[in-house]
């Protein structure tokens, strides 16, 4: 009988595991998410995985053994309850598929204007200062307090993190 169940997969491996059980003739889910991220430096637009190293799997254990899942390059193991593999309702995979996410969504980490940031690095190192805007794609202001007064400056993106 079809079901579907849950795999965990080897770190980094993911699309691997997927690509291979797919030509076995198992159905596959990885529910997938996109925000935006700082990375390495730049605000920048990423699809991850809404579940990272989780894949639903669809498949007959009849037709299709385990061990032969199991097996596939990629896959660490079934997500299991007792002995046997934890089998996944079909209307949590049912509004898995169907969800669409909302516009914007941003990483915990990415700071927006108003948000409190620490300075890592350079003449400023230490400060608490307040994000003011994106100055282009490396760069951002801030907002700083001098000798009671504010200033505003241009600092990498690199050389700050969201207090």
């Amino acid at each position: 009988m079809q079901a579907w169940y849950l795999l965990y997969c080897k770190r980094g491996q993911l699309q691997r595991a997927q690509e291979h059980l797919e030509r076995q003739g198992v159905n596959c889910l990885t529910p997938v998410i996109t925000l935006e991220k700082m990375l390495r430096g730049k605000r920048t637009t990423v699809s991850e995985p809404l579940f990272p190293n989780y894949l639903f799997v669809e498949f007959d254990p009849e037709v299709i053994h385990t061990t032969t899942i199991n097996a596939t390059r990629g896959v660490s193991h079934f997500v299991r309850f007792g002995a046997h593999p934890a089998m996944v309702p079909s209307t949590v995979i049912h509004q898995l598929s169907v969800y669409k996410q909302p516009e914007g969504i941003t990483d915990p980490d990415t700071p927006f204007s108003g948000d409190p940031v620490v300075i890592t690095e350079g003449a400023f190192e230490g400060l608490v200062a307040i994000f003011a805007e994106p100055d282009g794609e490396a760069r951002s202001m801030l907002l700083l307090n001098l000798l009671n007064k504010d200033v505003l400056q241009s600092v990498k993106n690199t050389s700050f993190r969201k207090a």
